[in-house]
């Protein structure tokens, strides 16, 4: 891990193993897409997850990539309709998928994957469950077509939370995707963060992506898939000592948090646009 960035007036600087690894991405910034996490990515970890923000800097610097490179999108567990509200004016600029792929912004409209849909029944059930069955301490995150349990406010509840997690996974269908001091139920659907980069990155020489938790390891394999097919591919992997090792080990490039992504995507846009 490296927290070697810092910024100097206008320019963000960066270790320079660090700025090696980036340089093809800035090679030709209109062939590169640009594609980021948003919690634990460009958004600090909280511990009431509906509180979260982004960085101060993180909307700006996204709308000055979109300046100069082909695609910047913010792929995310959250839905599309909370990545706008959180991202503000630089929404509009930046493409949004939501939802692991279940979700994208097309045309300024919201649209869902049709298979997912009929789940959007079973997911409310699941949720009007949990939310009378969690013990204390213990949040439930309806997302419209998943739902995820949080216990970061109560650790020790873990087991119990997890416990009625496993029951509703038993007898709905959904599938659960561990997180960070949480489980999320989905759709039992074949997308993810991996499918979304692999269409979003499509037709580009270069791409990368940042993420931090588990369910950016599939964005990390599509990148590896799209490297052996000869595109330029970097791997960020935003970590701090919650971190689960397996994200780190499948990345890149290991910076330190949030602070480290978005240093990341400030060499870009500094780069991009010198």
């Amino acid at each position: 891990m490296t927290d070697a960035a810092r910024v100097e007036g206008p320019t963000t600087v960066l270790d320079p193993s660090i700025v090696a690894a980036l340089a093809p991405l800035v090679a030709e910034p209109r062939a590169t897409a640009v594609l980021t996490d948003f919690d634990g990515t460009l958004a600090p970890i909280v511990a009431d997850p509906a509180t979260v923000r982004p960085l101060p800097g993180a909307a700006e610097t996204l709308a000055r990539l979109v300046r100069s490179f082909g695609l910047v999108a913010v792929v995310s567990g959250r839905p599309v309709a909370f990545l706008v509200d959180r991202l503000g004016p630089a929404a509009g600029a930046v493409s949004l998928v939501g939802l692991y792929g279940l979700e994208r912004r097309v045309g300024g409209a919201v649209a869902v994957l049709p298979d997912a849909e009929p789940w959007r029944r079973v997911v409310a059930g699941v949720v009007g469950r949990l939310e009378r069955t969690v013990p204390a301490g213990v949040w439930v995150e309806p997302k419209g077509l998943t739902v995820t349990v949080h216990w970061r406010a109560a650790p020790d509840r873990a087991p119990e939370a997890e416990s009625l997690v496993a029951a509703e996974v038993a007898t709905t269908g959904l599938l659960p995707h561990p997180g960070r001091m949480s489980v999320e139920l989905r759709p039992p659907i074949d997308v993810d963060k991996g499918s979304a980069v692999t269409g979003l990155a499509e037709g580009f020489r270069s791409a990368c992506f940042l993420g931090d938790d588990l369910g950016d390891l599939p964005a990390f394999a599509a990148l590896d898939r799209l490297s052996s097919e000869g595109v330029a591919t970097v791997a960020v992997a935003a970590v701090d000592g919650e971190s689960s090792p397996e994200v780190a080990a499948a990345a890149d490039l290991v910076v330190d948090g949030p602070g480290g992504a978005l240093a990341v995507l400030r060499w870009l846009a500094d780069a991009a646009d010198a």
